[in-house]
């Protein structure tokens, strides 16, 4: 059961992405259904990769893959997460790997992660992500590693800190977990 907190972030995650997705020109068509990587720099120059770059700014490429990723439509997400002028930003990188791991590849998601870390070691919500993937791997003490860098940049009641204890928590306490 939604919290009431809950419910009103999940209106107005919709909300928002409509709006987002309203004043973004479409995403790109994909040729055979199939996804290109627009943040490889050999696919810059395809024409999936430059339609609507100049339309639509970093920024609002970044908020619509946000929220869309949010909601739950990470095909989507990556759509518009994947145009950005510069595909190392930590913002984009970020959301590119949760979206991923959504989809199912923790380990293309730590890449992610990984390389946003890279460009931003200070980066917490890389970090809680990251964590969150260890765990789905079985890997706890690699997702506490992440829980004391996250303390050690902004503390224990930084919202990072206190979601990814409290999924390490939740980890621990299912049975087969347990043991």
């Amino acid at each position: 059961m939604l919290t009431l907190s809950r419910r009103v972030i999940a209106v107005t995650a919709t909300v928002l992405v409509s709006f987002a997705v309203s004043t973004l020109p479409s995403a790109p068509a994909f040729a055979k259904g199939e996804p290109v990587d627009c943040s490889k720099k050999a696919n810059k120059s395809k024409p999936e990769c430059k339609k609507n770059r100049e339309d639509a700014g970093d920024d609002q490429l970044y908020y619509a893959g946000y929220w869309l990723a949010r909601a739950g439509k990470y095909d989507e997400a990556l759509s518009y997460l994947r145009q950005a002028r510069n595909p190392d930003d930590p913002r984009f990188l970020t959301y590119i790997g949760f979206a991923t791991r959504k989809l199912g590849d923790s380990a293309t998601a730590m890449t992610f992660y990984n390389r946003a870390l890279a460009n931003n070691p200070n980066f917490v919500i890389a970090r809680a992500y990251l964590g969150e993937a260890f765990l789905e791997t079985g890997n706890v003490a690699k997702a506490r590693e992440q829980l004391d860098e996250i303390a050690s940049r902004c503390g224990t009641s930084c919202i990072e800190h206190q979601e990814l204890s409290a999924q390490i928590d939740a980890h621990l306490k299912t049975p087969a977990v347990r043991g």
